[in-house]
């Protein structure tokens, strides 16, 4: 007797697509290879005879045929392709253009349904970005980027300014506390300085400080005068990036985040100064000799051989940053004012009085010959730059001693007591005028 195929488990109160399965199909041609009926197997799975008479007569369990649906608008698919691209991707003014060229309603969704496959395409198009390899000498990308950093126990938010060539992929670092159109010049006439030349073109963003107008459509750009002045100056020619579209200066983009990330993240700093000398260090040790992900050589390395030489020459060209020059004596607090901001001295120069020059992002004290101090211009008034290695010496604090001792200056630095006198309009004898 031939053995009959496990029972199935009763009849099945089920939907008739839940029958049009591989196992389902399976089991009905198991049955009708026992012998079994048309009529009985239907009964036994509990679904129509015509279901098993289709598999039974198939011999197998194939996917439904797609129902072929016609859409009222894929006839206009031309139409709509060109229409949907001209408007750049609003469907609902293509749902009005429909009803005005073709005298077709159709709701918003049905449109955008259609375009779908459109919007898809020019997304992926709005991504794609071919990459530009520049010849050695040819572009320098130019881009700030912020920082939250400690400096002397206070938390400042400083700027990076990072110049990339395009070819070398060498690195200059510069850091300032704001932004502004002086730290874009100064960190440029750095970077060509530290290269020992300049480049063809200068890529760099539509910050307003250096871009007045720059119209997306047309790609019509007006750059600050002052930027063109400093551009003709220097022999190069400067380019704006397309907006909102950081990857056209990918290389320096890359770059801004590298310093963030692997020259400043979890350092503190005594002073700014100490953070200029980290990065000035950082640039020659790290970024210039570390083996670069696109290139495989270090940047000094392909900079040195190829590049250096392609550079135009600085040509003994004086700085456009012009430099401004005052005249301070040194107040009581070892500081001098200038502009409503106070930048201190070592004490030792107390009552003296100094030359102060700025120049650029510089501020520079000199006595004589000698430069006494160098600071980072200040931003905004009120401000006091003290380096604490000028006030060693005169604190207990600057030496880091537990004795408050105050050290005076040299009495040959201080005023003669008769000078007051006489400014109190008492006579060289102590009697009152």
């Amino acid at each position: 007797m031939t053995d009959l195929p496990p029972p199935f488990p009763g009849p099945l109160a089920v939907e008739r697509s839940a029958l049009r399965t591989p196992d389902d199909v399976d089991r009905m041609l198991q049955l009708h290879a026992l012998g079994w009926g048309v009529k009985r197997i239907a009964r036994e799975l509990g679904c129509a005879k015509n279901t098993v008479k289709k598999y039974v007569t198939q011999g197998d369990w194939r996917p439904a045929a797609p129902v072929a649906r016609v859409g009222v608008l894929d006839a206009l698919q031309p139409w709509l392709a060109a229409c949907f691209h001209q408007h750049h991707g609003n469907a609902d003014v293509v749902r009005q253009a429909l009803l005005r060229e073709h005298q077709l309603t159709v709701s918003l969704r049905t449109v955008e349904r259609a375009v779908a496959p459109l919007r898809q395409a020019l997304r992926a198009a709005a991504r794609a970005t071919v990459r530009f390899e520049t010849r050695p000498g040819q572009q320098l990308q130019i881009d700030f980027g912020e920082r939250s950093v400690v400096i002397a126990g206070v938390k400042e938010r400083v700027y990076c300014f990072v110049a990339t060539l395009g070819y070398s992929r060498r690195l200059h670092v510069r850091v300032f506390l704001h932004a502004r159109q002086t730290a874009w010049l100064e960190g440029l006439e750095s970077t060509f300085t530290a290269f020992g030349g300049v480049p063809e073109t200068v890529l760099l963003d539509n910050a307003k400080a250096l871009v007045v107008r720059h119209v997306v459509a047309t790609r019509e750009v007006t750059f600050h005068p002052r930027l063109l002045a400093f551009a003709q100056h220097w022999g190069f020619r400067p380019i704006a990036c397309a907006p909102y579209r950081a990857q056209t200066k990918g290389k320096d983009e890359r770059g801004v985040g590298y310093v963030k990330h692997k020259a400043l993240a979890g350092h503190t700093f005594d002073s700014f100064a100490a953070l200029e000398a980290h990065l000035v260090q950082w640039t020659r040790e790290v970024a210039d000799v570390r083996v670069h992900g696109t290139t495989g050589e270090a940047p000094i390395a392909r900079f040195t051989r190829d590049e250096a030489d392609t550079l135009a020459p600085l040509a003994s060209r004086a700085s456009f940053q012009p430099t401004r020059e005052w005249v301070r004596r040194v107040q009581v607090d070892c500081t001098i004012e200038l502009h409503r901001n106070w930048y201190s001295v070592p004490w030792r120069y107390l009552g003296e009085t100094v030359r102060v020059q700025q120049h650029g992002e510089r501020v520079t004290i000199t006595y004589g010959a000698a430069i006494i101090a160098d600071h980072h211009i200040a931003v905004g008034t009120r401000v006091r730059r003290v380096d604490p290695a000028h006030l060693v010496g005169i604190t207990a604090r600057a030496h880091g001693e537990a004795s408050a001792e105050r050290v005076l200056p040299a009495a040959t630095l201080l005023r003669p007591l008769a000078e007051y006198g006489i400014a109190a309009g008492e006579t060289p004898c102590g009697v009152a005028a």
